[in-house]
């Protein structure tokens, strides 16, 4: 037997080292057997039982996830429910603590508020008095709860004003500079009242930046900034008009809400919300804009919060009432699928709904 010497001993081994590392390279490259191909590969394994659906679940909801819109009015006595929108009501003042308690008991632990004033005009002045509509409940609520409920209130101009639109109207269109000044007052009123976060939604070019110098310059930099970063021109809004009396006189919204079929413009909405300051981007509708919350997650660092609007809300629960869809299983479906798509916070008149749900899944 030929004896070898140690260095050529090394070397030897080291050959074989790299002859056996090639020979397992090929046999993968070259392997044939694919277990990515039936009948070696059955994706029905992972679905054959209840307890490994479980296990491989990638998607889960969460009741933390979750944010209840609530409409607070003016002028009434009683709690009124919304004809478009079965079960969501307005609730007067006096009534919105019980109502709080039994969203916060369901462990549901934000709310976004909606304000609907008695008397409105031109310039929607009654926005920003500090014994407005969402101011006093904005107090009232955050005196009771603390920060055991996160209380975000809408910024904008459309509930307030006598023709509905979101912004002052000089010369029969909607002035954006002019009502920049109009939402920064709106939000710091909002912020003087307890507000943990304000949501300007009158998509206004640089109404993030205007809110969050305001806020800054007056000592309420710990006041986040929720932007309305992609908010369409959709049809899904329609039964939030009934709720909030907020359906335009004259026109539209066309000139200042994006055009749904835009993707890249959303995307530089997004971007400019990012750029001027806001703490949380959202996108609103939901379902029908399930592409740009996956681009905004992908793209962003930023926590990325989605509306599911009144109308996704009244389809579900038409069709339910008319035992057209079972409403348990469409609701998580849908609340589902908006996280599945990169939302972090998922606002919807379904969160009560859906946080019952959770808890008898829990049981």
């Amino acid at each position: 037997m030929k004896k070898y010497s140690a260095a050529e001993d090394s070397t030897i081994q080291e050959s074989q080292g790299n002859n056996i590392n090639d020979d397992i390279k090929n046999i993968i490259n070259n392997f044939t057997g694919s277990y990515n191909a039936f009948p070696k590969m059955r994706l029905r394994r992972l679905r054959k039982s209840e307890a490994i659906r479980d296990l491989l679940q990638e998607t889960h909801l969460s009741v933390k996830d979750l944010v209840f819109p609530l409409f607070v009015q003016e002028g009434i006595d009683e709690r009124i429910e919304i004809e478009s929108m079965p079960g969501i009501f307005r609730f007067p003042i006096g009534e919105t603590l019980k109502e709080i308690e039994e969203i916060v008991s369901l462990g549901v632990r934000s709310i976004v508020l909606f304000g609907i004033p008695s008397k409105k005009n031109d310039t929607g002045d009654i926005s920003f008095d500090n014994n407005g509509i969402v101011q006093k409940a904005t107090k009232m609520i955050k005196d009771a709860f603390g920060d055991k409920l996160v209380v975000i209130t809408d910024v904008c101009l459309c509930q307030y004003t006598s023709h509905s639109h979101c912004g002052i109207i000089k010369n029969n269109k909607v002035d954006n500079d002019h009502t920049l000044s109009t939402l920064s007052k709106i939000a710091l009123s909002h912020a003087i009242a307890g507000a943990d976060i304000v949501a300007p939604s009158a998509m206004m070019d640089g109404q993030v930046k205007t809110l969050r110098d305001t806020l800054d310059r007056n000592d309420y930099q710990d006041t986040l900034i929720m932007g309305y970063s992609a908010k369409q021109a959709s049809s899904f809004f329609s039964p939030f008009r009934d709720a909030a009396h907020s359906l335009p006189s004259f026109g539209n919204r066309l000139s200042y809400q994006m055009p749904f079929t835009n993707s890249r413009e959303a995307r530089r909405e997004i971007m400019a919300d990012m750029e001027e300051g806001a703490d949380i981007l959202m996108v609103k509708p939901a379902i029908p804009n399930l592409d740009l919350i996956y681009t905004a997650k992908q793209t962003s660092l930023h926590p990325i919060a989605a509306y599911s609007v009144s109308g996704e809300y009244s389809m579900i629960k038409a069709a339910s009432i008319n035992n057209w869809v079972d409403e348990v299983a469409a609701v998580t479906e849908l609340l589902t699928s908006i996280k599945r798509a990169g939302a972090d916070i998922i606002i919807s008149y379904h969160a009560k709904k859906m946080a019952e749900i959770l808890a008898c899944k829990k049981n």
